[in-house]
């Protein structure tokens, strides 16, 4: 069957997929059981990649709130009151809302999940690590907010642009990439949702899996790598740091910093994957995507 007859069928099936059935049970990243009754109409959502996935799966009339990063979309997202973030979250004010679902993360950190909860709300704590995870998250919504077709249309298109992204790459050769989340320094692993997107992009992360996902590394690491391309820091900060001058991605001036939108694409696991991961073939491989 031809690709885009493939592609047509399964939007058809999508489109008929059936209604979420409840009592509807689930278990989350915490490993807690999660009941919803009936459908969520009231729901807060605690993390800027939730936020998204509501909005792109037709979900977005359910949303009573939103965390202070969440900026996207932002006809949506400039209407809507601000409840604090994961690591300070307005409790009273969450409260006082009267959400039938709240949708945070499984930090241990913030424990925000286990504040909520104790608080009388009902929470669903998860979201993605690794790159597989970001669509099993968005199935999950999907399913708790009775949106399974528009979950599987998003999956469906995600997947589609991410393979045609990856295809301008293919044949090109690797470039060892140092990717900088803040200048702690933490970076990320090849198993993490943006070390997957740096792979796809004709990259490869400096950081070993064994590190895990999103750790602080030690600089010296930076420094023996010798990576070819830096990203998420300017090359006037790489320049100074020391031991840092000499190293190739300094001294060709490939350090860069992705725009204010791609770097949201990029530390966001949701339904701009495509946005972040034509982000980074700028960046590791100029002239790829026409």
């Amino acid at each position: 069957m031809p690709y885009r007859f493939l592609l047509a069928a399964l939007l058809a099936a999508a489109s008929t997929a059936a209604a979420t059935t409840y009592p509807l049970t689930v278990r989350d990243d915490l490993g807690r059981v999660v009941t919803l009754k009936a459908p969520p109409r009231r729901i807060i959502a605690m993390l800027p990649s939730h936020t998204e996935t509501l909005a792109a799966i037709g979900a977005e009339g359910t949303l009573i709130a939103v965390d202070e990063y969440s900026n996207y979309p932002r006809t949506l997202t400039d209407r809507l009151p601000k409840v604090g973030s994961g690591y300070q979250p307005n409790i009273e004010k969450i409260v006082a809302l009267n959400p039938d679902l709240v949708l945070a993360d499984e930090s241990s950190g913030s424990r925000l999940t286990e504040k909520l909860a104790a608080a009388g709300l009902t929470v669903y704590g998860g979201t993605a690590q690794t790159f597989g995870e970001v669509f099993e998250k968005i199935a999950v919504l999907g399913r708790l907010t009775n949106h399974e077709a528009g979950a599987t249309r998003l999956i469906t298109t995600m997947r589609t642009d991410l393979n045609a992204l990856q295809a301008s790459v293919v044949g090109l050769p690797k470039v060892s990439t140092y990717f900088e989340i803040d200048p702690t320094p933490y970076s990320v692993g090849p198993n993490s949702f943006i070390g997957a997107l740096i792979a796809k992009a004709g990259g490869q992360t400096i950081v070993p899996a064994a590190l895990g996902d999103f750790p602080k590394i030690d600089p010296e690491v930076i420094v023996k790598a010798n990576p070819q391309v830096m990203v998420g820091l300017s090359l006037a900060d790489a320049r100074v740091r020391p031991g840092w001058n000499t190293l190739r991605a300094v001294q060709a001036g490939r350090v860069s910093e992705p725009t204010a939108e791609e770097n949201d694409a990029l530390s966001r696991p949701g339904p701009r994957l495509a946005v972040a991961l034509r982000a980074l073939i700028r960046l590791l491989h100029p002239g790829a995507l026409k």
